[in-house]
C-alpha cells in the first residue's frame, strides 16, 4: 500500500511539472494567457489530472511562473554588495539585470500582464520588485549616505527605473540594441546619475 502511495506521488509530482514546463514553454511561444485545455493536450497529462492538481487558471500561471523564478532564482543575487569600485558596482547591478532579462523575460511579460487580474501574480511581482530595488540601495549606499532623506530616494529610485526591465524591453527589444550596447547605455545612466552626488 506504501509502495503505490508512493508511486502515486511521484507520478503526481511528474505530472505537475511537466503541466507547469509546458506553461513556460507557450509563455516563452508568446502566449501569456494559455487555457488549461491547450496545457492539458500539449502536456499529455489529462485535463482531469489539471484541474486535479490546480485549483483553476490563475493557480496554474502563478505557480508556472513560481517555479520558472525557483529554477533560475540565484540570479537574482548579486554578491558582494556595496563592495568595490563605483565602476565595479554598476557594472555589476546592469549585468545581472540583463542577464535576468535574458532568462527571465517571457515569465515577467506573463507576470505583469497577469498581475492586475491575480493577487497571487502581483505579489509575486512586487516582492521580486522589492528585492531588486533592495539591491541597488545596498549597492550605492557609499554614494548616497550623505544625501538627504528625499534626494536619495528620488536617486535611487532614478538608477532602479534605469535598470528596470520596462528600460531592458525598450532597449533590447523595442529598439533592438546588442548586449553590449545595451550595456553601455545603462552603465552609462547609472554612471551620469551617480556623477550628481556631491562630493564628501
Amino acid at each position: 500500500m506504501v509502495k503505490q502511495e508512493d508511486g502515486r506521488t511521484a507520478r503526481r509530482g511528474r505530472n505537475s511539472a511537466a503541466v507547469l514546463d509546458t506553461v513556460h514553454e507557450m509563455f516563452v511561444e508568446g502566449n501569456f494567457s494559455p487555457s488549461v485545455e491547450d496545457v492539458a493536450a500539449r502536456s499529455g497529462v489529462s485535463l482531469r489530472s489539471v484541474y486535479r492538481y490546480f485549483e483553476d487558471t490563475e493557480a496554474l500561471l502563478h505557480l508556472a511562473i513560481e517555479r520558472r523564478i525557483a529554477v533560475v532564482g540565484e540570479l537574482y543575487a548579486l554578491d558582494a554588495l556595496g563592495e568595490g569600485t563605483q565602476e565595479a558596482r554598476v557594472l555589476a547591478l546592469v549585468n545581472q539585470r540583463l542577464v535576468l532579462h535574458s532568462k527571465l523575460a517571457p515569465t515577467i511579460r506573463a507576470a505583469l500582464l497577469r498581475a492586475p487580474f491575480s493577487p497571487q501574480i502581483a505579489e509575486q511581482v512586487r516582492q521580486r520588485r522589492d528585492v531588486l530595488a533592495g539591491q541597488v540601495a545596498a549597492q550605492f549606499a557609499q554614494e548616497t549616505a550623505a544625501l538627504s532623506g528625499s534626494r536619495r530616494e528620488e536617486l535611487l529610485a532614478w538608477i532602479d527605473a534605469l535598470c528596470s526591465f520596462d528600460t531592458m524591453e525598450d532597449l533590447r527589444v523595442r529598439r533592438g540594441l546588442s548586449l553590449s550596447r545595451a550595456r553601455r547605455v545603462m552603465v552609462g545612466g547609472v554612471t551620469a546619475l551617480l556623477s550628481s552626488v556631491p562630493n564628501k
